[in-house]
């Protein structure tokens, strides 16, 4: 919402680097990374999920959305539209989509465990042993579908639309 691209962040990330190696010094980044907020779906967060494991990164820290006056974000989570376009957006609300999402960005905690494996399953294939999957399956969670090759494709598909600038905001 109204953010560059990961490339623009990716880009910041590797000159940050570059000039504490030229500094001589040993400094981190900590990204600030927000749950719920309007206009953030399912498939959003688990592509967040993805990025951050292909990064080799797992938050500490996840802030939840919270309304706040005078705010754009504000005025979507009230009217579930996009302000500038009218368009609806989606907007986690329910206290259970919202422990879903922060538990997603989160996913690696054990105790998150049911909550992704909830969302993982809604989504598609990313329960499992190969090296992509989000989560490895529990024998007692059986029940789990290891591979819906058909929401792992509607989910890419979708994607792919963003990318091709379906997206207004």
């Amino acid at each position: 919402m109204g953010k560059p691209s990961r490339e623009v962040y990716e880009r910041f990330v590797k000159k940050y680097h570059k000039f504490n190696e030229a500094l001589g010094k040993k400094q981190f980044l900590v990204p600030y990374l927000m749950s719920s907020h309007p206009g953030s779906t399912l498939d959003d967060v688990i592509e967040l999920a993805e990025y951050l494991r292909d990064q080799g990164y797992m938050p500490e820290q996840v802030q939840d959305f919270y309304p706040t006056h005078g705010t754009l974000s504000t005025c979507m989570y009230y009217t579930e539209l996009y302000p500038r376009t009218k368009e609806k957006v989606f907007v986690p609300k329910s206290a259970h989509k919202k422990v879903m999402q922060r538990a997603l960005i989160q996913y690696r905690k054990p105790q998150n465990y049911n909550l992704v494996a909830e969302a993982l399953v809604k989504a598609g294939d990313l329960i499992g042993y190969r090296k992509k999957c989000l989560l490895k399956p529990r024998k007692q969670l059986g029940r789990f579908k290891t591979n819906n090759q058909e929401a792992t494709a509607k989910r890419k598909k979708g994607r792919d639309k963003q990318k091709a600038g379906s997206r207004k905001f």
